[in-house]
């Protein structure tokens, strides 16, 4: 396989309150490669968003606290970067699309004005050369009429055009990394579709490598090459779509799938949400974080925090369960389910 574009290993990251630190991400690390879609999905505080803004370097300075932990772009390790360092990086490499596209865009600004300072600063090209370059990105990304609609607001858009501007913006420099965060949440299914189907188009088209952070899983199904199943700021279960669909280990990632709503499923069939909620990551006890919500806990899930267990050469797991060095004596209490 070739070099990863992307690895991120062993990110540890913490935001300081007046009370305690909060431990947001806890020992991270996966790796991507070109022209691949890494899906990272989890409920929401699970430490989505601050991977990827750590990626980025975009979590504030005052409060934030990376305690360990490398990210390496290709042969330089992001978090060792000048701040000018990482500016020329961030948007022309490396581009992030957010949940809300009006808080990605100056509401002051024409939209058209917006994609020619992206493309003057990182590529030095004439404002006309910028200008027409900034057509042909709307025109790409679907956008109708697009020699006009360069000098439109972004209030003149709808919130699913909106969202097509700023993917329009984020590519307009030709990145290897675009990560996407949340894009379609704030959009009906309709157009959330219609998003993520542009995504895919420009990745086959540009041979961009995507990091997509979703909460729904079904959203990843036919977009993702490989999913991240994060947890209490941990990754517990990393493997193909097609390994973490139909051959999820975590129960966790279980509890996940059978929470989403399936199309062909009967009236009578209702959804089954996962108990409990997320545990408070400013005062994590020891063990795994998901026991007081698992249907399969066993004594050693209140003292150890599991370590990786691989099931393949793809698929690597969190969970006791799934560990065959249990002692039997801390494997025999469990609270329910079928552990054999």
């Amino acid at each position: 396989m070739t070099k990863p574009i992307l690895t991120v290993n062993n990110l540890q990251v913490s935001f300081r309150t007046q009370k305690s630190d909060v431990q947001a991400v806890r020992g991270v690390g996966f790796s991507l490669h070109k022209g691949e879609t890494l899906a990272i999905v989890g409920e929401s505080g699970s430490g989505k968003s601050v991977t990827a803004k750590s990626i980025m370097r975009l979590l504030p300075k005052h409060n934030t606290k990376i305690s360990q932990g490398e990210i390496f772009y290709e042969d330089k390790n992001l978090l060792n970067l000048s701040v000018r360092e990482m500016q020329a990086i961030r948007g022309s490499e490396i581009s992030m699309v957010f949940q809300d596209p009006m808080t990605s865009l100056n509401p002051t600004m024409k939209i058209g004005k917006q994609i020619i300072e992206g493309l003057q600063k990182h590529h030095h090209v004439s404002k006309r050369e910028a200008k027409q370059r900034g057509i042909d990105m709307l025109r790409l990304v679907g956008i109708p009429n697009p020699v006009e609609r360069i000098d439109s607001y972004p209030h003149q858009f709808s919130g699913g055009m909106r969202q097509r501007v700023v993917i329009a913006m984020a590519l307009a420099c030709n990145p290897k990394i675009l990560i996407a965060d949340e894009p379609t949440t704030a959009l009906d299914v309709t157009i959330q579709a219609q998003i993520l189907d542009l995504m895919s188009d420009l990745q086959q088209k540009t041979g961009t490598a995507i990091i997509l952070i979703t909460h729904d899983l079904g959203v990843v199904a036919n977009m993702a090459d490989r999913v991240a199943v994060m947890y209490a700021g941990e990754i517990v279960e990393m493997g193909t779509v097609d390994e973490v669909f139909y051959n999820a280990q975590h129960p966790y990632t279980l509890g996940l799938i059978k929470s989403m709503p399936k199309l062909h499923v009967g009236r009578s069939e209702a959804l089954i949400p996962i108990p409990g909620s997320p545990p408070d990551l400013a005062h994590l006890g020891t063990g795994c974080p998901f026991a007081a919500r698992c249907p399969y806990t066993m004594k050693v899930c209140h003292y150890f925090n599991p370590i990786p267990t691989s099931k393949s050469d793809s698929h690597k797991v969190s969970c006791w369960l799934q560990d065959q060095r249990v002692p039997e004596d801390l494997a025999l209490e469990a609270v329910g389910g079928n552990h054999s």
